[in-house]
């Protein structure tokens, strides 16, 4: 199993990459999920952890150099994911130019919630993230820059997808760091798919 993740492709909080046309995706190890509503736990190597709300496609056929036109074979069910990022490291990743596994390919950095059959439109879902309450992200995928269909294209020219690989299609916005104490919760078209704590 792959967890490929996208960079940034959201419109409203992206807009400095919109002109580029540029589809990044980096992999977490299976050894990142967080499933079940287990909670996470702050890795002592990191003062800065924020969460990102993520729509999730679970791969259910093997393909390889698959047109967009084609892609919706390729899934039929999705989830709600968080991509846990350690903001210090990654800045410094950054800054230095070296690559970014430390501060996004972390033991349970990519909380996952149970998947759902995926019906509607996938370019018209509504996700929402709420820590401790209140509303801190919220989107619709139509505002995605990348399709889902379009990022399968993409990534399947470089890697083989398997069956039960799964995409992380990107965050619509910045969050704040977490405490420990904190409740994170996110729901898909108002229903509530995971509710956890932080410790």
């Amino acid at each position: 199993m792959k967890l490929i993740c996208i960079g940034p492709n959201y419109y409203e909080s992206e807009k400095k990459f919109v002109s580029s046309k540029e589809l990044l995706f980096f992999m977490k190890p299976d050894t990142a999920l967080l499933i079940r509503n287990r909670p996470f736990f702050i890795p002592d190597f990191s003062s800065d952890i924020h969460p990102e709300i993520q729509l999730v496609a679970k791969i259910h056929k093997i393909g390889r150099h698959i047109q967009a036109k084609f892609a919706h074979k390729y899934y039929n069910q999705i989830a709600l994911g968080i991509d846990f990022s350690a903001h210090d490291l990654l800045n410094q990743c950054k800054q230095n130019g070296n690559p970014w596994e430390i501060a996004k390919a972390f033991d349970f950095s990519a909380a996952i919630s149970e998947f759902v059959s995926l019906t509607g439109d996938v370019q018209n879902k509504t996700l929402e993230m709420k820590l401790n309450g209140e509303l801190v992200q919220k989107a619709n995928t139509k505002e995605m820059i990348f399709t889902v269909d379009q990022i399968i294209e993409h990534v399947s020219k470089f890697v083989t997808l398997k069956i039960g690989d799964l995409i992380f299609t990107g965050t619509p916005s910045s969050t704040p760091k977490i405490n420990i104490g904190d409740q994170i919760s996110g729901s898909l078209d108002g229903e509530e798919l995971f509710h956890f704590s932080v410790k």
